[in-house]
């Protein structure tokens, strides 16, 4: 049996974004700990998806439609989470896109889906929850990204939203702990296999592949299940004097 600074029982996490790829790798590893979860999905469309993974979790569980590139879906989410479970101990940002195209071609429709949905939406949600996050032991897990520090071409927008999600990760950690008894940490993951990385196009993907080819741990990209278990390690009882990281899940391919 897992000792209690291994387990999630009677924890209740809500994972932005959750209805397929890293998000649902994420909610199947908290809930496989005991964490009660909240599972979101931005368009009615992928209902169907989001219930059936909501079902298919071994604990109390709901999926919630909510599209956090707008200024009502964050709140709209929490007030569901909050009328079925009363609290929140841990909250993942994990929603987010990305456009891959070289700068000029990048336009101002592209930078306002970004930073609406990655940096907007991060920082809603976030502020939302802060009223029903449970005041002992809680935590804020950002998604965050190896672009915004390594800088990889093609990425302008997508780099910066995600540079500004990692600034305020660090800001967060000292202002909100003493006042919500949380941590507040990130995890930056590196080229991951899902059905957004494997959209990103041609050229991105002749351009990573001597990176994927160089990098340390194998010549592979990563899988949800690496990212979902670096997620887990910071969310657990034990993970309680970690904050202020950025915790990269990238096999060595980037290292700070």
């Amino acid at each position: 049996m897992a000792s209690l600074d291994n387990s999630l029982t009677g924890k209740v996490a809500l994972i932005s974004a959750s209805d397929s790829g890293i998000g649902a790798q994420i909610a199947r590893e908290l809930s496989s700990h005991g964490a009660s979860i909240i599972l979101n999905y931005p368009f009615a469309s992928l209902s169907p998806r989001a219930h059936a993974l909501a079902t298919s979790l071994p604990t109390p569980s709901i999926a919630v439609e909510a599209d956090l590139s707008t200024t009502t879906g964050p709140k709209q989410l929490i007030d569901a989470a909050v009328a079925k479970f009363g609290k929140i101990d841990i909250l993942v940002n994990n929603a987010g896109i990305a456009v891959n195209l070289p700068f000029e071609e990048q336009t101002l429709e592209h930078w306002d889906a970004l930073l609406n949905l990655n940096c907007r939406g991060t920082f809603l949600l976030t502020q939302a929850i802060l009223p029903h996050l449970s005041k002992t032991d809680s935590r804020i897990i950002n998604i965050c990204s190896i672009s915004a520090r390594a800088a990889p071409p093609m990425q302008t927008i997508y780099a910066g939203t995600k540079g500004m999600v990692d600034s305020m990760t660090r800001v967060w950690a000292k202002e909100l702990p003493p006042k919500y008894g949380c941590t507040v940490n990130s995890v930056s993951p590196g080229p991951t296999n899902t059905e957004g990385f494997k959209a990103a196009g041609e050229e991105m993907m002749k351009l990573l592949q001597p990176v994927i080819e160089s990098t340390p741990c194998g010549n592979r990209i990563g899988e949800p299940e690496e990212i979902a278990y670096a997620v887990l390690m910071l969310a657990l009882p034990r993970a309680s004097w970690i904050n202020g990281v950025q915790l990269i899940a990238s096999g060595g391919h980037f290292m700070m």
